[in-house]
């Protein structure tokens, strides 16, 4: 694979692949021939998504109509009252929040959820965006987690301009609906044998869906260009263990495609996963995450130190299918090239092609390739998922719905 081979690829993936839909399927598909360019065979693991039809979304603030998202998995219905901005989640402050319609900061996670229901909230706005470009592009997001059966808080998320403006006007009063449907889908993950001498796998993944405004090329086209940089190299060169490669459909639905895969599939004789999300940005600082132990952090730092690899390396978890892995007791490693704020974007139509360098990404592989092939080739791998990482990554996956199944 060279640098116009990796051009190729993005220029042909230039599309959003959301979790569930024919776009996310058409990007499997790619990926299935892309393998059988190379004379290999991969197949799909299928896996049940839940999607929604939205017949209704709307905000109203004093009389006006503010764009908005219904939150995927919201309680439907219209509610109506006094607006409020909940700047922190102190006590004197959530108090505030009964039969408010309530603004915040804060990512509404489960925890926020049931503070907010707690405190007798009739409804939530949440929002994003930089009020600097020149869009005013709407993230579509999810409620993942569990929600209590009696919940009727509907929650609606808008552009980061026009939250500034319902406190800047002083806004009063306000009306949200959100009226939707479920409806049952498809998701897919593409699957890779590389077989080795030995019965333990190494699996490496990567995600290839995308949000629904990206085109997702650093998030994560480039993550799967590495995977079939790896699968040109193993299948020309002999491995002690077996190698799976994972390209994860779903993940940007809160790692669906990871936690079914781990789910329905044994991982006894899994040792590692490797996981590669975002990758070959024109600027940044290559990362290597341990997310097992501090065993595998010292590999790492020697590493990135015998290889003379700029970078550094971090012992914890990130929010990527390394995640699902180690929940489900496999040690991980994930590796990422970050970019500084302002050089790239992620879930934004600002990740296209041009966000990624493939020089940049082809010495990205490289180094992936020499980790791999050490990990591949090396006896007695010993890593485990320490206490931390395991508290950690628990605690990350708590009422997420699909564990629920």
């Amino acid at each position: 694979m060279n640098m116009k081979d990796i051009n190729q690829i993005l220029a042909d993936t230039a599309y959003p692949r959301i979790g569930g839909t024919s776009s996310e399927k058409a990007g499997a598909d790619y990926l299935i021939c892309a393998c059988k360019a190379l004379g290999l065979t991969a197949r799909l693991q299928t896996f049940p998504r839940t999607l929604f039809t939205v017949t209704a979304e709307t905000l109203t603030a004093d009389g006006r109509q503010i764009p908005c998202a219904g939150y995927y998995g919201s309680a439907c219905g219209t509610v109506d009252g006094a607006f409020y901005y909940l700047q922190g989640t102190d006590t004197i402050s959530l108090k505030k929040c009964k039969d408010k319609i309530v603004l915040t900061d804060k990512k509404l996670d489960h925890k926020l959820y049931d503070l907010l229901a707690a405190n007798g909230a009739k409804g939530c706005i949440t929002y994003s965006g930089n009020v600097y470009f020149p869009d005013r592009d709407l993230e579509r997001r999810d409620i993942f987690f569990t929600v209590p059966h009696n919940s009727k808080m509907p929650a609606v998320h808008i552009h980061s301009a026009d939250a500034i403006t319902l406190v800047k006007s002083g806004c009063k009063r306000c009306s949200l609906t959100v009226e939707q449907a479920p409806y049952p889908a498809q998701s897919q993950n593409v699957l890779l044998d590389l077989p080795g001498e030995s019965e333990e796998t190494v699996i490496v993944s990567a995600h290839y869906d995308s949000t629904a405004l990206s085109d997702g090329a650093y998030d994560n086209m480039s993550g799967c260009i590495v995977l079939l940089y790896l699968a040109e190299y193993f299948s020309r060169h002999p491995h002690h263990r077996n190698i799976r490669l994972l390209w994860c459909g779903s993940e940007e639905s809160d790692l669906v495609g990871s936690l079914a895969y781990c789910r329905d599939n044994d991982l006894e004789k899994a040792v590692l996963n490797i996981n590669l999300d975002m990758l070959g940005c024109v600027m940044g600082e290559f990362v290597a995450f341990s997310c097992a132990d501090e065993k595998m952090q010292n590999t790492l730092e020697s590493f990135l130190k015998k290889h003379r690899i700029a970078g550094s390396v971090r012992y914890g978890i990130r929010a990527s299918d390394s995640n699902s892995f180690a929940y489900y007791g496999v040690p991980a490693v994930s590796f990422a090239r970050y970019a500084p704020a302002h050089t790239a974007t992620i879930h934004t139509r600002y990740d296209t092609k041009e966000t990624v360098s493939a020089k940049q990404l082809l010495a990205d592989a490289k180094y992936i390739l020499r980790f791999t092939d050490s990990v591949v080739n090396t006896p007695n791998l010993s890593y485990c998922v320490s206490p931390k990482i395991k508290e950690s990554v628990d605690a990350y996956m708590e009422r997420k719905l699909w564990l629920q199944g």
